[in-house]
């Protein structure tokens, strides 16, 4: 009987206690990441001391169309005193989606009825954490909001830098950097931009629902609306393994994929704090997507087993419900760090590609009437991936296209210098000093458009190596790589400078870099073509042979390895083949009659040129000097 008494008691102490700790943590506060829109009136006391009755009826007609865009872009208001609204949505888009939508709206009435009658809002908007209360929010997410909406223009949207860098590429509207603010309360300055007013009633009414509609079965449909590349989210990578502490390492993992995918800029990233607010969520890949208004997923996951490592990828069309790349790496446990650099870095050069790619079949598919113009740029990169010379015109056509269609699209500009470059190896004869000017006019004009645009310097850097400045070019490609150490091109490029420079083993570094960087990729066999002539500068022409021949099946018609054939089959002393190739190669340059001729349409100051030259000597070629 007293055993039975001492159980009950501590049973019921223990019952006790689990109730405590229940309400204890129901009484915690709850946290959450939230788009949050602050609004008021410009003036609203002054008119409320003309004239209170029409300010008020006024007010109840301009909140009818304030509250409507609210709840229809997905938003809850849970603030309301006299002039002022505080709203949330769990998208940054549909926030900012609500705001302009009103601020026409109220444009529009405000032109239509007399000035005494007019009401004018602006409106702040902020990305920030918030403390849940109830019904109510709190915190500096929301102080934050309430600021910026106090220095907005009147009929104006201020928003911060956090919120801007989520919606800037999603959505078709200009936004101006205002600097960075002190904000009374707030510990540091808050980066701010705001959107150009003057072009909101150029909006159209459906570019307020365009990441909303985006599913919208009719492909032909206002195909204006969709100018930009859709974009990518990255789940928190899952920690597979027993040991909690590896959380840190996981999550890092996960971080550094988004910052090196976002250095591409080619895909718009959603950001760190957006996709870990669905970390542990138990929510579906589709719902994920749509409430961070992104096409693509990417999510992973690491075990650790022993000395072992085994990391996981994949890539997931979320429309589609489709993965379209995976991939596993098994690595020993031995730098943690420098494991998770290569792992971040490697994912993201090879989920570029893939999703350039995978844009490219879904266009094919839906075979639209009109291309927009990240279709547009799409077919132009499919082309010049094809490396045929009779649709390279077709090609510039496409970027010509787009840059219609977005007249700041700096990678359209890019490709075009792309093109460029290939048309200055593959015609050096014709027009050369016309083709160089345009190669560095593009490439200008797409760093203008974009200082960070990666492509843009490389460019600059292929202009300096056909100009022969090696060292200019050095400069400009450490840029691209400074950019985004994953852009694969920009080693390949800084190779190059390397290798007619005569630093053939330094060269050799960074394009075995290029090829760890992007093994998938099928124009990643250039690469191949700068071991190639490092290999003919070093004198391994057997190895140069069997790399240059790799090229030639990848490329066939490419005249560049027809020629490199030739001279290294001289090099070999393989008489009979060699001048077979060289008969070939003649063919296509028939200008080329003195080593003056190959100095020129090789590139400036290679100490590569009498190398080659002398293989093309032995292989039968006569030149006249």
């Amino acid at each position: 009987m007293h055993i039975d008494i001492i159980s009950f008691r501590i049973e019921d102490e223990n019952y006790n206690l689990k109730k405590l700790s229940s309400a204890m943590s129901e009484n915690k506060p709850r946290r959450k990441l939230a788009a949050i829109l602050a609004a008021d009136v410009v003036g609203f006391s002054k008119m409320m001391g003309q004239n209170e009755d029409r300010t008020l009826e006024n007010l109840k007609a301009c909140r009818v169309i304030t509250d409507e865009s609210i709840t229809t872009n997905h938003g809850r208001i849970f603030g309301s005193a006299g002039d002022s609204i505080i709203a949330e949505f769990a998208s940054p888009v549909d926030a900012v989606n609500a705001a302009t939508d009103f601020q026409r709206s109220l444009k529009l009435r405000n032109e239509e009825v007399l000035e005494e009658n007019r009401v004018i809002f602006r409106v702040g908007l902020n990305l920030g954490d918030v403390i849940i209360e109830g019904d109510n929010l709190y915190g500096d997410g929301i102080n934050i909001a309430s600021r910026l909406e106090a220095m907005a223009d009147p009929g104006g949207i201020s928003l911060s830098g956090k919120f801007h860098d989520e919606v800037c590429r999603k959505l078709d509207m200009s936004f101006i950097a205002t600097g960075d603010q002190e904000m009374k309360n707030i510990q540091n300055p808050v980066p701010t931009y705001k959107i150009e007013v003057s072009e909101l009633s150029k909006i159209r009414e459906e570019s307020s629902f365009k990441i909303i509609n985006q599913n919208n079965p009719d492909p032909t449909k206002d195909r204006s609306l969709e100018n930009k590349p859709p974009s990518v989210a990255v789940l928190p990578f899952k920690n597979l393994s027993n040991d909690a502490e590896q959380d840190f390492f996981v999550d890092g993992i996960t971080e550094d994929i988004i910052t090196n995918l976002a250095l591409w800029r080619n895909f718009p990233v959603i950001s760190r704090n957006s996709a870990f607010f669905y970390k542990d969520k138990n929510l579906s890949m589709k719902e994920m997507a749509e409430e961070l208004g992104a096409k693509y997923l990417i999510e992973g996951s690491v075990r650790k087993g022993g000395e072992r490592l085994r990391i996981s990828a994949q890539l997931v069309d979320a429309e589609k419900d489709q993965e379209i790349w995976n991939q596993k790496w098994d690595r020993k446990l031995e730098d943690i760090f420098d494991i998770q650099d290569e792992l971040s870095i490697t994912i993201a050069a090879q989920i570029n590609p893939t999703l350039e790619s995978h844009e490219n079949e879904k266009i094919n598919q839906s075979k639209p009437k009109d291309f927009n113009a990240w279709e547009s740029y799409i077919k132009a990169l499919q082309i010049y991936n094809n490396r045929n010379r009779d649709e390279i015109e077709i090609a510039k056509e496409y970027c010509n296209q787009a840059i219609e269609k977005d007249k700041f699209m700096s990678r359209a500009y890019s490709m075009l210098a792309l093109i460029t470059m290939w048309e200055l190896i593959e015609y050096p004869s014709e027009n050369s000093n016309q083709k160089l000017n345009k190669l560095k006019k593009f490439s200008k004009y797409s760093e203008e458009l974009d200082r960070k645009n990666p492509n843009a310097p490389a460019m600059l850097c292929c202009y300096h190596i056909f100009q022969g400045d090696f060292e200019q070019a050095k400069t400009y490609s450490d840029r691209s790589i400074n950019l985004n150490p994953s852009y694969p091109d920009a080693h390949m490029y800084y190779g190059h400078a390397l290798v007619h420079s005569g630093e053939y083993e330094k060269s050799k570094e960074h394009f075995y870099k290029a090829m760890e960087l992007n093994p998938l990729d099928p124009k990643s066999i250039e690469y191949l073509a700068g071991i190639t002539i490092a290999d003919i500068g070093l004198g391994l022409f057997e190895d140069a042979f069997k790399i240059n021949e790799q090229c030639i099946e990848q490329f066939p018609d490419t005249v560049f390895y027809m020629g490199l054939k030739a001279s290294i089959l001289g090099h070999l002393n393989r008489e009979i083949e060699s001048k077979k190739y060289l008969k070939q190669y003649l063919n296509l340059r028939p200008n080329l009659k003195t080593r003056s001729d190959y100095k020129k349409m090789f590139i400036p100051n290679s100490v590569l040129a009498d190398t080659i030259i002398d293989g093309l000597i032995k292989a039968g070629w006569k030149p006249e000097d």
